[in-house]
């Protein structure tokens, strides 16, 4: 096992991720917005680039059914412990818990059969000329998964699979990934930034 993977954690329960439960604004954060949950609307979403698994855990806190891709054997490994101490732990974790699913794969291969009304993909960001500037976890990601160079052929099978809208999540100000379309709109945060397609 590497150092990164020895060293990082899934952790549900405690630090920035309950932080971000607590306090983080309900369905008028940006993320909630670009997925499309509003009052009286939770869309079936697919986080196709599953990750740490927070954007997800926000989403499924929010009432939405999640289901989460994970290719990298040790992220999915990290995910499977994570999930489980926070169903663990009880009450509002495990409920939320209990609307994420956790599938490993390809999520270019997955995608056609889950017919997801939202799909999220948040793939490695391009490294910023400041290293110093990229959270250590981040480093350790970047180290197991390595750089998503197919992103922008997911975000096409993602468009052809999508019921209602697919949303990249991007660095604020970086170039946009060419995937033979325009965006139907954006949503910017200050170093974040998420293009959703309209898709259907």
């Amino acid at each position: 096992m590497t150092k990164a993977a020895a060293e990082l954690r899934v952790d549900f329960v405690s630090g920035a991720v309950a932080h971000r439960l607590r306090f983080g604004g309900g369905r008028g954060q940006s993320l909630a917005k670009a997925m499309g949950l509003r009052t009286g609307k939770t869309p079936k979403i697919v986080d196709a680039t599953a990750g740490l698994g927070r954007d997800a855990f926000l989403l499924a806190s929010l009432g939405a059914q999640v289901t989460m891709i994970e290719r990298s054997d040790i992220m999915h490994a990290l995910l499977v412990d994570g999930m489980a101490r926070a169903e663990a732990e009880g009450g509002e974790f495990r409920d939320i818990v209990g609307r994420m699913k956790l599938l490993k794969g390809d999520a270019k291969d997955l995608l056609a059969d889950l017919a997801g009304e939202a799909v999220l993909i948040d793939p490695m960001h391009p490294p910023r000329k400041n290293s110093a500037l990229v959270k250590r976890e981040l480093r350790q990601v970047r180290e197991i998964v390595g750089t998503d160079d197919d992103a922008a052929d997911l975000v096409r099978v993602a468009l052809a699979c999508a019921r209602n809208r697919v949303v990249l999540k991007w660095p604020a100000k970086a170039d946009p990934i060419d995937v033979g379309r325009s965006f139907s709109h954006q949503i910017l945060g200050k170093s974040t930034r998420y293009d959703v397609f309209m898709v259907g």
